[in-house]
């Protein structure tokens, strides 16, 4: 009988909780009484999601353990893609599932159902080998099929307007012709699910001089996903500007739009936006799930122990501004939302003004900038200061006009949240500096900067020790050849990446009484980071590393986002 592995070891391994908050969680356990899981829930660092998925991950290697069934991670390395050509791809399709390899008359078959007789039976018969079942998950089987044998709906909708609409291969469609067909609309909605099923950010949708290339973003890195035929692009882009309320006529101008989409239980939101390019109108979709902002928490957005007292910090003062930097895409947003929730209450009048409104929080007041009506940033915060808030939250600062009225508000009793692109903390105090803002008004203004990056995670299912590169050793200042920290190696339900899922690395620089004095003379960026650092301000980079031996992470992440030109 295989040795049952605990619930919090399970975790802890997958990095989902720290060894800090498995400690809380024990302690609170003895107190209350309540199983772990329930303690976990109830303390935040988890959501029942992830912890019934994980139990039942657990629950399916104990059964494959005891049913000696291995699992297929074991063998991903060793895939052999020519054996696709044993087995028909309607074959792999209906019983989902794949080959993995051969050794003498034995064939490892990597399926989602490894109970599937009939599946096993028509294996044998059709191959002639003996059919050893390897337990993977549906993700990993239909992520290894579409990248071997492609997007079936995608191809079948392109040979369906090939073929059934007569269009010639160097045609190039007119938009009214085809943007109303159900072949062009089931291949945009394929195109679109599809991007939503991998857990996409953003759906790229490029034409070029010999077709279309579909690339999606997951985890902050596109991956390339289909190509288009070139006499695609017009019916492909006219049909996502009709779905988003866009002028299909106008192909000279950017545009904007949107598209509201429900599927299932999820309330999401399409932002799109089209360029002109001396090859057609390229399209970017931005996928914004409206509900993921409920499953946030400041504990939950990668804050060490420290900044999270720090920051907390920060909400708890009664007026001052408290700036986010960060390049786009860093979770700038994510974060000044998950605060509006902690300082959300019926005793504060709570104002945004945003461009676009992403969530809508209950309790709130949002508004909208209407750039193209005169309804900037600048002039929203004018009319907000006379409906008398306590709390003002500023999408973006990005002028000096609204930087002024940002500063003044507050110093005059306000507490105000916003953003500005930096690339350090102490670079948000330089920047308001060279945008004119006088030196004595953002010292008595500033509470405290964020500045922060998303890194990868490492995928619990692929994850191996292994030894840093001297490169890797020199950069985090390990002395000790022989270390070892964690990577993956690469899995189906990772898309062979080694990493799923994203948390942030952070700096914050609270403004004391000796940063306020040193703003004054209009310090340099340099001269500012030098003092934070000597009143405690962590460094971003020895944020990363604590992450990188915490196993949640990589060196080469690190690197990767927020280091890049950092000399070795």
């Amino acid at each position: 009988m295989p040795k049952k592995q605990l619930l919090g070891d399970r975790l802890l391994s997958d990095g989902l909780i720290t060894e800090d908050q498995l400690e809380q969680a024990l302690a609170g356990q003895k107190k209350s009484g309540n199983l772990l899981g329930q303690e976990l829930i109830s303390l935040g660092f988890v959501n029942d999601v992830q912890l019934k998925n994980i139990i039942q991950m657990m629950e399916d290697e104990k059964n494959s353990k005891l049913l000696d069934i291995e699992q297929f991670s074991s063998y991903a390395d060793e895939v052999d893609p020519n054996l696709l050509s044993v087995i028909p791809e309607k074959m792999l399709r209906k019983y989902k599932l794949f080959p993995v390899k051969k050794k003498g008359n034995n064939l490892y078959v990597a399926m989602a159902d490894v109970f599937n007789v009939m599946a096993l039976d028509d294996l044998r018969l059709l191959t002639g080998y003996n059919v050893n079942p390897l337990q993977a998950s549906e993700k990993e089987i239909t992520a290894f099929i579409d990248k071997n044998f492609g997007m079936p709906e995608v191809e079948k909708a392109i040979l369906e307007i090939v073929q059934n609409m007569g269009i010639e291969e160097e045609e190039e469609a007119p938009e009214d012709a085809l943007v109303d067909e159900a072949p062009v609309i089931r291949l945009v909605n394929s195109i679109i699910l599809k991007a939503i099923s991998e857990d996409a950010s953003d759906i790229h949708i490029e034409p070029s001089e010999h077709g279309i290339q579909v690339r999606f973003r997951v985890d902050g890195i596109l991956h390339k996903t289909v190509n288009l035929p070139r006499k695609m692009t017009f019916p492909v882009v006219s049909r996502i500007k009709v779905m988003a309320s866009m002028d299909i006529a106008d192909r000279r101008a950017p545009q904007d739009g949107r598209i509201p989409l429900k599927i299932s239980d999820r309330n999401l939101d399409l932002r799109v936006s089209t360029l002109p390019t001396v090859y057609g109108e390229k399209t970017v979709i931005r996928i914004l799930d409206k509900d993921n902002i409920k499953k946030y928490s400041l504990d939950k957005l990668g804050f060490s122990k420290h900044n999270l007292e720090e920051f907390m910090g920060f909400l708890r003062e009664s007026y001052g501004m408290i700036l986010v930097s960060g390049p786009t895409g860093s979770g700038k947003t994510t974060t000044l939302y998950t605060a509006l929730k902690v300082l959300n209450n019926v005793d504060v009048n709570i104002i945004t003004v945003e461009d676009p409104v992403e969530y809508v929080l209950e309790g709130i007041s949002q508004a909208q900038v209407h750039a193209k009506i005169g309804a900037t940033f600048a002039t929203y915060l004018r009319s907000i200061l006379r409906q008398d808030p306590d709390i003002i939250m500023i999408g973006e600062i990005r002028d000096t006009e609204t930087a002024e009225i940002a500063v003044r508000s507050a110093t005059t009793g306000h507490l105000v949240l916003s953003t500005l692109h930096t690339n350090d903390a102490p670079g948000v105090i330089a920047r308001l500096i060279d945008m004119g803002i006088e030196p004595f008004m953002i010292a008595s203004s500033v509470t405290g900067v964020v500045s922060q990056r998303l890194v990868r995670r490492i995928c619990p299912n692929c994850r191996v020790l292994c030894r840093p590169t001297e490169t890797e050793r020199a950069f985090a200042g390990l002395q000790n050849i022989n270390t070892e920290l964690y990577e993956g190696k690469g899995c189906g339900q990772c898309n062979n990446t080694g990493y799923r899922g994203r948390i942030a690395i952070h700096e914050l620089l609270k403004v004391t009484p000796a940063i306020q004095k040193l703003i004054l003379s209009r310090p340099s960026n340099d001269e500012l980071r030098q003092v934070a650092l000597r009143e405690g301000m962590i460094p971003m980079k020895d944020d990363g590393i604590h992450k990188v031996q915490q196993g949640v992470t990589t060196i080469r992440e690190i690197m990767r986002v927020a280091f890049r030109d950092e000399e070795i």
